[in-house]
């Protein structure tokens, strides 16, 4: 398995990789990454007018990404720092699993927790279950 690259805060994003995460899928993550981010923002009552056209716009390229206005206060339940390692998976498997799985199903769930608990053994797939099911769910055409 691979591991990841450590946030500014060295904490890791996600410890490491299942077996069939690639390069790619970091080189993809980190032109999304802004996007979905926004569209988290605004999941957490921040008011930034944005809606799913203009995340998957954004991650396309096809639209800038305004700047990241004010953050979540720091008692929030959750900080896009906190929740960035699901939304990433969520993400790399939809790369790989969306041909066989272009709908999520329990198949898929059942198979993503097991890669989740293989790689991720300290962060609890019921709290991320939801990240991982929105990135799978909406992704960007790239």
């Amino acid at each position: 398995m691979q591991t990841t690259k450590e946030t500014k805060k060295n904490k890791p994003v996600m410890s490491k990789h299942p077996s069939w995460w690639k390069d790619e899928h970091d080189s993809t993550w980190d032109r999304v990454k802004a996007a979905f981010k926004r569209d988290w923002d605004q999941t957490k009552g921040e008011e930034l007018n944005q809606d799913i056209g203009d995340t998957v716009k954004q991650a396309m390229g096809k639209e800038a990404i305004p700047p990241r206005h004010v953050p979540n206060p720091p008692d929030a339940d959750e900080r896009w720092e906190d929740i960035e390692d699901g939304y990433r998976f969520g993400h790399g498997a939809r790369a790989h699993y969306g041909k066989d799985h272009p709908e999520w199903d329990d198949e898929l769930e059942t198979k993503l927790r097991g890669d989740w608990d293989s790689t991720s053994p300290s962060a609890d797939w019921g709290r991320r279950s939801w990240h991982i099911r929105r990135a799978y769910e909406r992704p960007p055409v790239i």
